[in-house]
């Protein structure tokens, strides 16, 4: 059997691993295909090399193939978002003294609960936040600023945001140039390793099921390669299986701790993959359920909702015509491909491809073709629910 080489770019991030775990267990060998792993200094750079042409396909924002579809993010290019790659895993933290002020301000501490991380926040400081964030169009961004902007607490116009290539977040923290940082792992537990930021709260705090990172590919290049496209969703998949399986964590730290891929120490892995959080320079580690999935709840399955919700808030964002942008997005989301590479070899589908966001407290069995599927919780932390009227 022929191999097909493709060059995937990703980020070191721990939400990285589908791709990684998928060349390195020869998952995608088994499909025919070489993947060459390409690591990005930047979601910036990453984004113009998928845009040209330079990379077949890419780990990714959730958000990003919305905005570059859209014209908001470097040149228009039409990005198809294949399937999720990853659930939740980004962390909120601050810089030790900002962490100080906050108490001061009555913050009790700990990392669960917006409601009372919010007010000392917002009043620990008697000039405007500076705010850490990976890329401009992030999820991290669109959570902070919907916990913020339904506390209603504060202008989200005289905050500043900050654009921070994630390997470089603990040491703008270190250097005082971001008050509070919104990042995925392990870069939030490096701010903490090196004593110069505080965790105070994980994005599945905020949304607790929130698409943080997805395969994407230039849209012409999905409809021109099918085989391949079928090819290395299968073993993206895969892999995502395998990682979901709690025996393979310690595995998964050993690879991509390696250098050829993240080149970090053991420990600064284990929190995101483990759910356990030392929020605190040398303070006991605090388990998160749910920080991080790469598979369980109809993990990678790409929700024509959750594009709806995407869309909705750039257009916030961006000041832009709402239901122009859930259209671009609903477009750029594809559960069709989905549906058509994975149904066939087994993969539990929903009956729907949209659905209520936000409508679940508690984990809930739901019609699928192979009658498994659980999903939720995916509450917002306000009780808010999302239903831009297209479910299926």
């Amino acid at each position: 059997m022929s191999t097909a080489r493709l060059n995937c770019g990703y980020v070191p991030l721990v939400d990285s691993a589908p791709l990684i775990v998928a060349q390195e267990l020869n998952f995608a060998a088994d499909e025919g295909l070489s993947l060459n792993l390409l690591r990005q200094p930047s979601w910036a750079a990453l984004r113009d090399l998928l845009a040209l042409g330079h990379l077949d396909a890419a780990h990714m924002l959730a958000p990003m193939p919305i905005a570059m579809s859209l014209g908001l993010s470097g040149p228009m290019a039409r990005i198809d978002a294949l399937m999720v790659l990853s659930v939740n895993g980004t962390v909120i933290g601050v810089s030790n003294a900002m962490a100080e002020a906050m108490r001061r301000k009555g913050w009790p501490g700990g990392f669960a609960s917006p409601q009372d991380t919010a007010g000392p926040m917002l009043s620990a400081l008697d000039r405007p936040l500076r705010v850490g964030v990976p890329f401009p169009y992030s999820m991290h961004r669109l959570l902070f600023e919907y916990w913020i902007g339904h506390t209603g607490l504060a202008d989200l116009s005289k905050m500043h945001i900050i654009t921070t290539p994630p390997p470089l977040m603990a040491d703008a923290v270190a250097s005082d140039e971001i008050d509070v940082f919104c990042v995925g792992e392990p870069w939030g537990s490096v701010a903490v390793g090196n004593d110069v930021g505080e965790l105070i709260l994980p994005g599945a705090a905020i949304w607790a099921h929130a698409p943080e990172k997805v395969l994407a590919a230039r849209h012409a290049w999905v409809e021109e390669n099918p085989s391949v496209v079928g090819a290395l969703m299968r073993a993206i998949a895969r892999a995502a299986a395998w990682l979901d399986t709690p025996k393979n964590r310690p595995l998964a730290i050993e690879i991509l701790a390696r250098s050829a891929h993240l080149d970090l120490p053991h420990a600064a892995l284990d929190h995101a993959l483990m759910g356990r959080f030392a929020t605190q320079f040398g303070a006991a580690p605090v388990d998160v359920p749910g920080f991080l999935r790469f598979h369980d709840r109809a993990a990678n399955f790409p929700w024509r909702s959750q594009a709806a919700w995407i869309g909705a808030e750039i257009a916030r964002l961006a000041g832009i015509n709402r239901d122009h942008a859930i259209a671009m997005a609903q477009r750029a989301m594809r559960p069709d491909c989905y549906r058509q590479h994975l149904g066939p070899i087994g993969v539990d589908m929903p009956g729907a491809s949209a659905k209520i966001e936000g409508a679940l407290t508690h984990p809930m069995a739901v019609a699928s073709t192979r009658g498994e599927m659980i999903l939720g919780p995916d509450a917002f932390f306000d009780g808010e629910i999302f239903d831009f009227g297209g479910a299926e």
